[in-house]
């Protein structure tokens, strides 16, 4: 039997702390703002639903009024917030584009703010500039019911800019200002530890593991959730025009890869750590589940998503 789901709510999750469970894929797929439930629907060819997930309540409006949060549920998400300029003019490349708007972008953040509006207790943990879009952006967390006590400000750098678009060919194309900028400078003295030993999931990308201070700041951040029990959640999000080259990005993706309990990563990500294999062949997935990960996520775009147990 397949696993129908019309969306995930992550907050409710409960993944089963058991490392022998099987790595038979699931499917899911669906808006992030919803209200429905899960149906298990027949499917000969996959296997039975693993009963250790529940798919439980309802999402919640992305108003911005206060909301009831359920501390004890807290995920905090560490690393890099941005803006990213992203042209008026849909299909045409950053050269092509006569303007741009600004946009609140950051992969930890995204995560962070969607946990927020869904009516989870979340916060973000990084480093923007002593400057207007750092002011700005932690502003915009605030607005959206993320605690921003963990954010810090850099007098000596500025917030990260991207520039952003979708191609006519369907090919993202990015431009990165970061020489460095103030996310790539968070110290581990600046951490907010305890902020991080009460949260309930710890949520983290690569991007803070290309650069000093911010790696070592990254690594004794996890190190500390760790050892305080909290689950550890990683989105590699491959930006590979930020990294020293193509291996270096596969390496430092890969190198804190097995302490992860749970593991988001996209069919191009898979295809790149496996070095161009079939990311839809599920043996091929499987290499990439190590034996302390309790969920693996394969997104699918629009498709939604499969998850291996």
């Amino acid at each position: 039997m397949a696993l129908h789901c019309t969306a995930l709510s992550f907050f409710t999750t409960s993944v089963s702390s058991n490392p022998r469970a099987s790595t038979s894929p699931h499917w899911f797929g669906g808006p992030t703002s919803f209200r429905g439930k899960c149906s298990l629907k027949s499917s000969p060819s996959s296997s039975p639903p693993s009963p250790r997930f529940m798919f439980q309540g309802e999402a919640l409006g992305s108003g911005n009024g206060a909301l009831d949060r359920d501390e004890s549920s807290l995920v905090v998400c560490f690393g890099e917030m941005l803006i990213d300029f992203v042209p008026t003019t849909s299909g045409l490349s950053l050269a092509e584009a006569p303007a741009f708007k600004k946009a609140p972008g950051g992969a930890p953040a995204n995560v962070a703010v969607g946990i927020a509006r869904l009516g989870g207790a979340s916060a973000f943990i990084g480093k923007v500039g002593e400057d207007e879009f750092g002011y700005m952006l932690a502003d915009i967390l605030k607005e959206n019911n993320v605690n921003n006590e963990g954010m810090r400000f850099d007098t000596g750098a500025r917030t990260a800019l991207a520039f952003v678009t979708l191609r006519k060919d369907g090919e993202r194309e990015f431009m990165f200002y970061r020489n460095p900028s103030a996310d790539m400078l968070l110290q581990e003295s600046e951490l907010d530890l305890e902020l991080i030993k009460k949260a309930k999931i710890f949520h983290y990308g690569s991007i803070s593991l290309i650069t000093e201070p911010c790696k070592s700041a990254h690594i004794a951040a996890a190190k500390a959730a760790k050892e305080a029990g909290v689950i550890l959640s990683y989105d590699p999000n491959l930006r590979l025009p930020l990294w020293p080259s193509a291996e270096s990005a596969r390496q430092g993706i890969l190198s804190i890869w097995d302490t992860a309990d749970i593991i988001k990563i996209s069919e191009e990500e898979i295809c790149f750590l496996t070095n161009g294999e079939d990311p839809f062949d599920d043996n091929v997935v499987r290499k990439l589940y190590h034996e302390n990960l309790k969920l693996l996520l394969v997104t699918e775009g629009p498709e939604g998503c499969r998850y291996y147990t």
